[in-house]
């Protein structure tokens, strides 16, 4: 009776490099922080289990203040400096990308994409700037002796607004990742399959 022998292990490719998946997985800590105690401090309900508020209002201000420092001291990295160019780079594949997604459009070659889509550059590009909105309200609103009163109920307007929109787009975000197991696993091993590069990301060339 000859042995079982076991398939061989599918070809994979290096997706991301160490500094981009600690810088990932440090942003969205503090970014699930900051998301969390707001949620506690502006949910009724959430508020009066946790209790504690100037507790919550201390951990909410010094996450909001520290989720640019992950990518700051990520920027030591080539490789996550080589990454930051690519999202920030758009060409033609990426308007074809996106009226195929705006067509739902899932036939093989509809979404053309490199290394990142269009899709994952625009979200890069607007959680970065939501950000540094978000950043720089929240120093209005915690800093009160610095701004006057007219610029903090700007200042507060603009956050709370802009941090519902935030949590509904980083609830998509999640979404979209949990329905994608090998682009999980990129970001938690660095490394992807072949064949899931081929078909989700056939311009990249590592």
């Amino acid at each position: 009776m000859s042995p079982r022998t076991e398939p061989p292990p599918a070809p994979t490719l290096r997706r991301f490099g160490r500094a981009t998946r600690w810088v990932h997985r440090a942003t969205a800590l503090l970014m699930g922080l900051c998301v969390a105690t707001a949620a506690c401090l502006y949910v009724p309900q959430l508020a009066e289990l946790v209790g504690r508020r100037a507790l919550v209002v201390r951990v909410h201000e010094w996450a909001g203040l520290a989720l640019p420092v992950p990518l700051l001291a990520g920027l030591v990295s080539r490789a996550l400096r080589a990454d930051l160019g690519r999202l920030n780079r758009f060409g033609p594949h990426d308007r074809r990308w996106l009226r195929a997604a705006l067509r739902r459009d899932r036939t093989p070659g509809a979404r053309p994409a490199a290394k990142f889509n269009a899709g994952q550059k625009l979200y890069a590009s607007w959680i970065a700037g939501a950000t540094l909105v978000m950043l720089g309200t929240g120093l209005m609103m915690w800093f009160t002796h610095l701004t006057p009163l007219t610029w903090r109920t700007g200042a507060t307007f603009v956050h709370d607004w802009l941090a519902l929109t935030l949590g509904i787009v980083l609830g998509g975000h999640i979404g979209m990742a949990l329905a994608d197991p090998e682009g999980r696993r990129g970001m938690r091993t660095g490394s992807v399959s072949r064949e899931w590069a081929q078909r989700e990301h056939p311009l990249w060339r590592p």
